[in-house]
């Protein structure tokens, strides 16, 4: 089992195990449509999330990503348009687990490279219940016409779900 040692803006000698093979062994339930590189690749988060933790990841995930270190960019991302709350809102909805204080897709990128530990069960109801903006989509949007609800379409896409096939 290989540990991890993060050093970054947000997390100083956090440490942890990786208990499984990289994109393998997900819990059953947990069907993500992106992996971590390809929604870095697409454009997330306005190209900020990622941009101080380049030692932590495999290197493969960040050379086609589309970041913005001097701050939040929404035309980086795929649907050129901005779907994100601030980490203050998460963190006070209760949303945040101390190991991952960036929030869900930082605990997704984590859990792809075999981190496996006691908040998953939590990050992936959270990720299931997103699957109600995949419907919304669906139901008020001609499949294909990515122009139709793109906020909400970007908003699926920081959940790993792949809303340009809907």
């Amino acid at each position: 089992m290989r540990t991890v040692i993060v050093n970054d803006k947000m997390q100083r000698n956090y440490r942890y195990k990786l208990a499984e093979p990289a994109g393998r062994n997900f819990a059953p339930e947990f069907q993500p449509q992106l992996t971590p590189k390809e929604m870095l690749e697409l454009g997330v988060f306005g190209g900020k999330y990622m941009t101080d933790c380049e030692k932590e990841f495999p290197k493969s995930w960040f050379a086609r990503a589309k970041l913005s270190p001097q701050g939040k960019n929404p035309k980086l991302n795929f649907f050129k348009v901005d779907a994100s709350q601030p980490l203050s809102v998460w963190r006070r909805k209760g949303w945040i687990h101390s190991d991952d204080p960036r929030g869900w897709f930082q605990w997704y990128c984590r859990y792809y490279l075999g981190r496996r530990m006691e908040d998953d069960a939590r990050q992936i109801g959270r990720w299931k219940k997103i699957a109600r903006h995949v419907a919304q989509v669906k139901n008020n949007c001609e499949r294909g016409d990515l122009s139709c609800r793109p906020r909400q379409r970007q908003a699926l896409l920081h959940w790993a779900y792949d809303s340009r096939k809907l």
